[in-house]
């Protein structure tokens, strides 16, 4: 059997632009000869659509592009990611569904039966379980669906076993199943394509069978698809890879029939704390690139504005927007001021020649010292503090905001995930802005990146990532005049953050109390900061957005709380 892996980029909501994408698939499909085409999961909707799924409007529009697809189907097979309606008075009223369907008919649905609702996900919130798990006869073989969270609840593998059935053993186990064919969207995080590709592999040799797995590519708002489909035979052959972080018509050959199942077992899935190489590296600027240039191109912008600080967060954000818009639509602005060292313009400038964008200055001096003598009768017999220096971050948000309503380019923030936990940025001020690029990218992991970019030759200067890191709104500041070392820093914040991890188990680590109570007081006291921050790109297992929710106002106590709080 000729297979082809369709890994689309679809657009949440864009029925239309998403059918058109199936349509020119098939038949580019058709032209080689294809017996069996598989689209990601949803394809049609988009994924996630959220509460677009409650519109009866949206339901039928992609019932319409689901008819004119099946329509399409002539002389070969496709599996297609949809939404069906229940026809139930009761309960959810739609499924999220795969249909086979085979020369302009559609042979059957499998309806989704595991519905996540942890992280980013809320499927219970819109969609109806399955409680069938047919199979289908597709040439020689017997053929099940499968959609994403319905295998990621292989026992021993998947070690939080979440769910009281295992939709895999259904199939294969009871109705005899020889072929799983999975569509999926699941979503990139570091260490998930690695993770992914050890459950199917678990799946197909536990089970003695062959696995299609066609998942979704591309960035829609927090999340970036890395597509990165496979085809796995029973013996975990990788018979076909597409490509990541790019669409891709991915054709193979599928042998016959697989021999029967080794009783094999499951081996228990790793735990975390994998050590990130270059691969991984490499897959995160990737996840970067095609977040950063689908967040802004489905959004209906063709360029993007930052501030160049000379430092190394906002030299990572402008490498990331010139790989993904092209540097002749990046704009990046120096806005130096009386705190500023001679390499904040210096060094942007270098930056700036190096990534092909333009460069503006626009020093702050007159701007400030106005601002300044204007609340000067109000702060009259008041000391210095962290409001002159919030003041200078909220100016530059002022000028960068101008340049983005006048170019008509969105603004990029630039701070880390590292300051964003602790409140170390400026509402209204660094935190303005309409994507916060690397927003869940940790400091330590910020410098190590860059380094990576740096591998064949200069991109980020130099100079720039050997600085220590400075905000410059005060004389001869350093960031560990307030913060612990990123080191420390971020190793808590794994932690607590992305582990779920609680005070007493971090400090049983090794971590000094105090410094450890400090920084999970700073997380918790911060969450209003976050909540008014621009949305953000997801590529660890936890960011700060959607897949983590906690209340603005709360009370939390712990054995030992110290610490000032950072500059907001």
């Amino acid at each position: 059997m000729k297979i082809a892996l369709a890994q689309l980029n679809t657009i949440v909501g864009d029925c239309e632009g998403n059918l058109a994408g199936v349509l020119s698939a098939l038949e580019k499909a058709r032209g080689a000869g294809v017996d069996l085409v598989v689209f990601p999961e949803q394809t049609l909707p988009g994924y996630p659509a959220e509460d677009l799924l409650e519109r009866e409007e949206f339901i039928d529009q992609v019932e319409e592009a689901f008819d004119r697809a099946v329509a399409a189907c002539e002389g070969m097979a496709m599996v297609l990611g949809t939404i069906v309606r229940t026809g139930s008075p009761a309960g959810k009223p739609i499924y999220n569904s795969a249909a086979l369907v085979k020369d302009a008919e559609v042979l059957g649905f499998q309806h989704k039966t595991l519905l996540p609702t942890y992280d980013v996900f809320d499927e219970a919130r819109y969609f109806c379980p399955a409680t069938e798990h047919p199979v289908f006869e597709l040439g020689d073989r017997k053929l099940a669906l499968a959609i994403c969270e319905d295998l990621w609840n292989l026992p021993g593998f998947c070690v939080e076993n979440r769910y009281d059935i295992d939709p895999v053993e259904k199939w294969t186990v009871d109705a005899g199943a020889d072929l799983i064919v999975a569509i999926s969207a699941s979503p990139f995080s570091l260490g998930r394509p690695r993770f992914r590709q050890g459950l199917l592999e678990e799946i197909v040799k536990s089970r003695g069978v062959d696995l299609i797995y066609c998942n979704l590519v591309g960035g829609n708002t927090s999340l970036v698809f890395d597509g990165s489909s496979l085809a796995i035979n029973s013996d975990s052959e990788v018979l076909c890879r597409a490509r990541s972080f790019d669409e891709d018509l991915a054709v193979f050959e599928l042998p016959g029939r697989p021999a029967a199942a080794a009783d094999a077992g499951s081996t228990p899935a790793a735990g975390g704390g994998e050590e990130i190489g270059s691969e991984d590296l490499e897959q995160a600027f990737g996840a970067l690139v095609l977040g950063t240039r689908d967040y802004l191109h489905k959004s209906g912008f063709k360029k993007a504005v930052l501030g160049l600080s000379g430092g190394i967060d906002s030299a990572l954000t402008a490498a990331v927007a010139a790989e993904a818009l092209g540097p002749e639509n990046v704009v990046g602005v120096t806005m130096p001021s009386r705190y500023s060292s001679g390499g904040s313009v210096s060094d942007s400038a270098e930056l700036a020649a190096n990534l092909g964008i333009s460069l503006e200055e626009l020093p702050i001096e007159k701007i400030f010292s106005s601002a300044l003598e204007t609340l000067e009768p109000l702060f009259e017999g008041l000391e210095e503090d962290v409001t002159e220096e919030n003041l200078q971050a909220r100016i530059r948000g002022l000028l960068l905001m101008a340049l983005s309503n006048k170019l008509n380019a969105l603004l990029l923030t630039t701070g880390n995930k590292s300051e964003l936990a602790v409140g170390y940025c400026t509402l209204y001020g660094d935190m303005s802005g309409g994507l916060a690029v690397i927003s869940d990218v940790p400091k330590t992991l910020v410098y190590r990146i860059s380094e990576w970019l740096n591998r064949a030759g200069e991109v980020i200067p130099r100079a720039i990532i050997d600085k220590q890191p400075s905000a410059e709104l005060r004389p001869d500041q350093r960031d560990t005049d307030s913060l612990p070392p990123y080191e420390v820093l971020d190793a808590i914040l794994e932690a607590y953050v992305e582990e779920g991890q609680g005070l007493r188990e971090i400090i049983a680590r090794g971590f000094e109390e105090e410094t450890a109570a400090w920084i999970l007081k700073m997380v918790d006291l911060n969450e209003y900061k976050r909540l008014q921050a621009a949305p953000g790109l997801r590529i660890t297992s936890k960011a700060f957005g959607p897949g983590r929710r906690f209340p603005v106002v709360k009370r939390l106590f712990r054995s030992e709380e110290a610490g000032p709080e950072p500059e907001s």
